[in-house]
């Protein structure tokens, strides 16, 4: 994954040159799971990154994702503590890094997401990950936000399917 620390010592530099002042560089990590493509943990100094899908998006994944969450690390090192996606981490993402201000990734997932439980409200289906389940066996209570009625889970989706064929 030398490509992403590459990656975002580019921005840094890009940075520097633009503020002309140095910035520490950030500790990198590339071991993000889930759907995240990126993650800035700012006081720790840390820019995680997800393997999967920088696999699956290489070329868009150094210039876009990479450059958010450089982006990020910019903001916090210039200004201290301001909004994730706000007026500064956008000037940087723009002015800066000449890259949309862009909040999320539209990256395909599904060799990402694991797999998922079935739930019903009031007014439709609803399919969770495996954390919400398991969140929802110990206690925990989800709502649909259209109709706010309790998500519970559908006897369906823990029984095996079976099937029945009738003779003619």
């Amino acid at each position: 994954m030398q490509a992403i620390i590459d990656s975002c010592d580019t921005y840094c530099q890009r940075a520097e040159d633009y503020f002309e002042r140095s910035f520490l560089r950030p500790q990198i990590r590339v071991d993000l799971r889930g759907q995240a493509a990126g993650q800035a943990n700012l006081s720790r100094a840390l820019l995680r990154f997800n393997p999967i899908l920088y696999q699956e998006n290489r070329q868009h994944f150094l210039r876009h994702t990479v450059g958010h969450e450089v982006a990020h690390w910019i903001a916090y090192s210039l200004y201290g503590s301001v909004r994730a996606h706000g007026r500064e981490w956008q000037q940087i993402m723009t002015d800066v890094f000449d890259l949309r201000a862009e909040r999320l990734h539209h990256y395909n997932t599904q060799s990402v997401i694991g797999p998922t439980y079935t739930y019903h409200c009031h007014c439709r289906t609803h399919q969770l990950t495996k954390r919400r389940h398991k969140a929802i066996q110990k206690g925990l209570v989800y709502c649909c936000r259209a109709c706010q009625g309790t998500l519970t889970l559908a006897t369906h989706s823990l029984l095996p399917i079976q099937t029945t064929f009738i003779k003619e």
